[in-house]
């Protein structure tokens, strides 16, 4: 009899006893895991907001770098070939007058 050798399992009774079980142990369950993953959210939470500031200051930082090399690379070239730089673009533009 191939039926009652899976014993609780697919039956309704196990269904019940489950949910019985459940209803039972709810109450006492969630409030310990709510005081645990509070905190662990928490964490996480903090953990990523430091994650974030550092990376914005290390693109910074990169940003800055970069920006040296290719005005020493500017430079460099103005001084072995002053037509092959570019001149520097004027602050205002000239199509808005006063």
């Amino acid at each position: 009899m191939a039926i009652f050798g899976n014993g609780w399992k697919g039956t309704i009774f196990g269904g019940l006893a489950i949910g019985i079980g459940s209803a039972i142990l709810a109450p006492v369950v969630i409030p310990i895991l709510a005081s645990v993953a509070k905190p662990l959210a928490k964490a996480s939470i903090k953990g990523g907001l430091m994650l974030f500031e550092k990376g914005k200051e290390v693109v910074a930082e990169t940003q800055e770098v970069v920006e040296d090399l290719v005005a020493e690379a500017k430079a460099e070239l103005a001084e072995a070939n002053p037509a092959v730089v570019a001149p520097e673009a004027p602050s205002e533009n000239p199509n808005l007058k006063s």
